[in-house]
């Protein structure tokens, strides 16, 4: 499996209760090295823009809010198969479907509040990367 590179985002409900170590360690104990992080605060015009793909949908501006309520954590995530993997390790988005052990299923409140966002393919990972992320912040 070739080695790749995910967006993962600790969501604010995950910030607010301190949460961010945990998380973190069970995507290095998958297997995944953080090559980037920072903490920042993303006002709604950040989380619109960034969530823009899903700008029809009905929990859109809700989404917004969310994102927007308190600080995230963004962060590249590395390994073999990051981007499945940092999947598997979020568990399904609704807490109530995740596999026992997930990010998802330990900690998320809710199917908005789920405490995590990660990449879904390829390019998208490149585009949500370089959403937070210049060439010089990745060191792996």
């Amino acid at each position: 499996m070739a080695i790749e590179r995910t967006l993962s985002i600790i969501k604010p409900d995950a910030t607010r209760r301190n949460l961010t170590g945990k998380i973190n360690a069970k995507f290095e104990d998958a297997g995944l090295r953080i090559v980037a992080q920072k903490r920042i605060q993303l006002t709604p015009a950040q989380a619109g823009k960034f969530y823009e793909v899903h700008k029809d949908r009905p929990f859109y501006g809700e989404l917004c809010e969310f994102m927007a309520s308190g600080p995230v954590v963004v962060q590249v995530l590395q390994g073999e198969g990051a981007i499945a993997k940092n999947r598997d390790v979020m568990g399904a988005t609704n807490p109530a479907d995740a596999a026992a052990g997930t990010v998802r299923a330990d900690f998320a409140e809710s199917v908005g509040e789920n405490s995590v966002h990660g990449s879904d393919a390829p390019d998208t990972a490149a585009a949500e990367i370089a959403y937070f992320f210049s060439g010089l912040e990745l060191v792996g």
